[in-house]
Order: structure tokens, then C-alpha cells, then sequence
């Protein structure tokens, strides 16, 4: 029997060592027993309050609007519902500031609503800034990823279930009530946290779309700590607050987690003996309808509005080819590195899996992960004034935010890659072992021409994760490292619209190219298998 990979053994040790430093960087600034201060001060309460606050609405909203949108889409077949359930898989990994230019194009000040309200003499009845625009742009963010793994659910329901609906006359109702909701129900607890999380560390949407003291959230105030009013002390205990809020709502996650086994049987047979009368046609059509008016126009803006007469102006101006040549360095080298890193934590973790040492495994992987309960700008805060007394952080801005964005990678690598890493293994143990493949050879030969297509998912995915960050380089940008997401947000902060729906469109363009470039090269060399 092979031994054991000691790879995962040491990147793992590595990963702590380096989420280690940061924490223990922060707790030289303050300590645990500070946080009291946070707990009398009435603005840090605000600021607790306001985090948990809107990613309580932002989860409640996404997850329940994502059920029928879930449903109409498992149950109907349209045309360009795969294109749609493509987008439904990007909108995760979009730039965030690409999608708030596209909501300000719409809902803003200046945007299309108001044009339209000023030219009936009205004003527009709302305003984005603030916690109405933050909702909206968790919800153009988090809906449909929420509706996409809902989707994947239903789709496990085997055939045999459809069969027996429709030979019972069960109607919709019915259906929903004692196949597909019992389904639902077992995963939204699991996708609620999943949401709530993303929403509770967002940063360069609270950033972007905050509306001042009132709508702060944590990490927002620790870039404010450090970055404007450099009261480092303060900085430290809010991102160590951070932490330990995400460490609790992260390990209530994990204790609601529940992986369902999929049935050989299943696939998407939702409408199988089900007639569709006029009222359900309607019904599908309105949430069909709202989920388009929800995506589809702010990205339809950010490409109208993109290309202006300041175009040729953007692209020949040189600190624009910096900041793309900037954002590329990074996101390749992130990509790389978290998917070397995710590789050989998953080896060793597989391997264990396999004698039966699940535990120990379980927990190969989630120190992988751990970046879920120390988010970027938490990290990111720690390297800061770990490394500002040894010598000059900005000089060296290009190798911290890199490896800050591949660890902030790394549990979507790990999520890629666990489960077809492991079937191959399943797959073609016994056929290595009898030819006396091992090692580099077999990893080589065997394993990665297996797994082109979630390889160059998993690599692809932290690519486009790393070049719409802001949270890594907030604190680390500077005008000799400019990203275009630091880039897009100075030229937001100037109101140089114009400008910055350039930078929009390309850094949009450059995504979507990137995202479906990879998803061709996939079914070109695997046809068969979807990437």
C-alpha cells in the first residue's frame, strides 16, 4: 500500500504559519481582553449591529426569492436557460465594483431611473447609497449563486420520484410541498450561511455603496482604522473582533452542513406529468422575468455605457495598462499558488480518505479553508504591521496580496477539486498499482489529464476571484501598485464617470473572456465531461 503524501502535511503547516503571523501581529497591537471596549463603545456596537444587520436582510432576501427562481428553472426549459445558468455561476466571481458601476448606471443619482423621473418632473424616490443599495447589490450578487445550488439539488431527485407524482395526479402544489420542498429544506441552512457570510465580509461593496457612519460594517471600519486615521491599536482589535465573529458563524455553518447522495437516476425531469395551466405560466413568467431585470441590465450598462468618447482616451493613458498588467501578475500568480497549494492538501487528505481516516482529513481541509473565519483584510491588516517594521510593505505589495488573494482561493480550489480528485483516485488505483504507476508518473500521465476541465475551473475561478479583489490591495495599493479594482474605485471617488465605465466595461470584458475561454477549452478537450 502507498504511504501517505506528507505535501498536504507541510502546506497545511505553511497556511497556519501564515495566518498565524497576522493574528499574532495583531494581538502585539492589543489583546482579546480589549475587545470589552468594543462591547462600551457605542459606535463599535453600530458598526457589530449594522454587519449582522444587512447580511441578515441580504441572506433572507436572496434565499428566499432564489426558491422560485430555483424551481421555474428546474421545471422549465426556455430559450438561453443555459447561458443564463452560466451568468447565474459568474455573477460569484464578477468584479464587484463592475457590478456597483452597472447598479449606478441604473439606480444612481445621475443613472437611467433618474433620467427617466426627471424627464416626468419627478425625482428618483430612493437613494442607492446606503444600506437600500448595499441589499440590492448582495442580492444581484447572491441570488442567483443561491438559486444555481438550490438547482443542483433538485436535480438530484431521482426519476422514479417524478413517475410516482404523476402517477399518484399530484399537482404542483402538491409536488412541491412532499417531494421537491423536503429536498430544499434539507440545504438552505447550509446555503443561508454560505450567503451570510459572503455578505458579512463584503467589503468593496460596502465600500463603494455605504452611506457614511451609518451604513459601516466591520471590515469597512478597520480599513478606515488604519488606512485614514492610522490609529493601528483600533485597526488591530476591530480585525481580531472580525475574526472571532467569523470563527463562531462559521463553525454554526459547518455544524449545519449535510451532504445529500446523488442518485444515478437523477435529472432535471421537474415538469414530468405536470399540466401547465395559465396560471402557472404566469407564475413562472414573472419570476423568469425578475431574475433577468435583476442581472441582465446592470451588465447590459456597464457595456453601453463603456463605450463613450473617453474610450480611446482610458485605454491610452499608461497608468491603465499598469493597473491591467498589475491585476494579471497577481491573479496568475494567486491562481497558481492556490492551486498548487489546493492540489497538495487534497492528495494528502484523499489518501487518508482512503484508509478510512476521515477525521484527519476533515481536517487537512479545513485548514485549507480557514480563510473563511480570517477574511482577506483581516489577514491583509496582520501582514501589514507585521512587515511595516522590517522593511517598506509597499515595495514589496506585489508577493503579500498575491499569496493574501491565493489564500483567500484556496476553499473554492478545495471545493473544485475534493470530490473528482478523489473518484480518480477511486477509478484508477488498481489499474496504477498493477503497472507500477506512482508518483510524479502517475500524477503526471494519469491525474491531470483526467481532471483538465476541474483543474482549469478550479485555476480559472481564483484567477477572476483575485482580479476584481479590493480587500488585499486597499491597504497595500499605492501609484507605483495599482490594480484596476483600485483603479475603477479612485476613478469612482472622483466622479470621473466616464472614465471609470471604461474601466467597468473592459475589466467586465476581460472576466467573461476569461470565464468562457476556459469553458471552451474544456469541452474541446473533454467533451464528455462539463467543466
Amino acid at each position: 500500500m502507498n504511504t501517505i503524501p506528507k505535501t498536504g502535511l507541510w502546506l497545511s503547516a505553511m497556511v497556519i504559519c501564515f495566518v498565524a503571523a497576522a493574528v499574532l501581529s495583531l494581538l502585539q497591537q492589543t489583546s482579546v481582553f480589549s475587545l470589552m471596549t468594543i462591547v462600551q463603545d457605542s459606535y463599535y456596537l453600530h458598526v457589530t449591529w449594522f454587519s449582522f444587520y444587512q447580511a441578515s436582510l441580504s441572506t433572507l432576501i436572496s434565499v428566499v426569492l432564489a426558491i422560485p427562481v430555483a424551481h421555474v428553472c428546474y421545471r422549465r426549459s426556455f430559450p438561453g436557460k443555459g447561458l443564463l445558468l452560466k451568468l447565474f455561476g459568474m455573477t460569484l466571481v464578477l468584479p464587484s465594483l463592475v457590478a456597483v458601476f452597472g447598479l449606478l448606471a441604473i439606480y444612481g443619482r445621475s443613472g437611467w431611473l433618474a433620467k427617466v423621473f426627471s424627464s416626468l418632473d419627478g425625482t428618483l424616490p430612493f437613494n442607492i447609497y446606503g444600506l437600500g443599495g448595499i441589499l440590492l447589490a448582495h442580492v444581484f450578487f447572491n441570488l442567483p449563486y443561491a438559486s444555481r445550488l438550490m438547482l443542483q439539488n433538485l436535480q438530484g431527485i431521482p426519476q422514479d420520484q417524478h413517475k410516482l407524482c404523476a402517477h399518484l395526479g399530484m399537482s404542483y402544489w402538491q409536488k412541491f410541498k412532499w417531494v421537491e420542498w423536503p429536498r430544499l429544506r434539507e440545504q438552505i441552512p447550509h446555503i443561508a450561511g454560505l450567503v451570510f457570510m459572503l455578505c458579512f465580509t463584503s467589503f468593496a461593496t460596502v465600500m463603494a455603496l455605504g452611506g457614511g457612519p451609518k451604513s459601516t460594517t466591520i471590515e469597512l471600519a478597520i480599513y478606515q482604522a488604519i488606512k485614514y486615521d492610522f490609529d493601528l491599536p483600533t485597526g488591530a482589535l476591530l480585525a481580531i473582533w472580525q475574526m472571532l465573529l467569523c470563527s463562531l458563524l462559521y463553525w454554526g455553518l459547518h455544524s449545519f452542513s449535510r451532504i445529500i447522495p446523488v442518485n444515478n437516476q437523477s435529472g432535471n425531469a421537474g415538469n414530468f406529468g405536470l399540466r401547465m395551466t395559465r396560471t402557472l405560466r404566469i407564475w413562472d413568467g414573472f419570476w423568469l422575468g425578475f431574475v433577468l431585470l435583476l442581472v441582465i441590465p446592470p451588465l447590459v450598462m456597464v457595456v453601453s455605457s463603456g463605450i463613450n468618447q473617453q474610450l480611446w482616451s482610458v485605454l491610452t493613458r499608461g497608468e491603465y495598462w499598469q493597473a491591467l498588467w498589475t491585476s494579471v501578475r497577481v491573479a496568475l500568480g494567486a491562481s497558481i499558488f492556490a492551486c498548487v497549494v489546493g492540489v497538495g492538501i487534497l492528495l494528502t487528505s484523499r489518501a487518508l480518505r482512503l484508509r478510512q481516516r476521515n477525521v484527519q482529513a476533515t481536517g487537512i481541509e479545513l485548514i485549507g479553508t480557514i480563510i473563511l473565519v480570517t477574511p482577506g483584510l483581516v489577514i491583509s491588516t496582520g501582514l501589514f504591521l507585521l512587515l511595516r517594521e522590517q522593511f517598506d510593505v509597499f515595495s514589496h505589495a506585489y508577493w503579500v496580496v498575491m499569496l493574501v488573494n491565493a489564500l483567500m482561493a484556496l476553499p473554492y480550489v478545495i471545493k473544485t477539486l475534493s470530490q473528482p480528485l478523489l473518484q480518480i483516485q477511486q477509478q484508477y488505483q488498481f489499474l496504477c498499482a498493477s503497472l507500477g504507476m506512482k508518483g510524479w508518473q502517475r500524477l503526471m500521465l494519469v491525474e491531470f489529464r483526467a481532471l483538465k476541465g476541474p483543474i482549469a475551473q478550479a485555476m480559472s475561478l481564483s484567477f477572476l476571484l483575485s482580479l476584481g479583489d479590493l480587500s488585499a490591495v486597499a491597504l497595500f495599493g499605492s501609484d507605483d501598485f495599482l490594480t484596476l479594482p483600485l483603479y475603477l474605485y479612485q476613478l469612482l471617488g472622483s466622479y470621473q464617470m466616464d472614465a471609470a465605465a471604461v474601466v467597468s466595461f473592459t475589466l467586465l470584458l476581460f472576466s467573461v473572456g476569461v470565464f468562457y475561454l476556459v469553458e471552451m477549452l474544456c469541452q474541446w478537450k473533454s467533451p464528455s465531461r462539463q467543466c
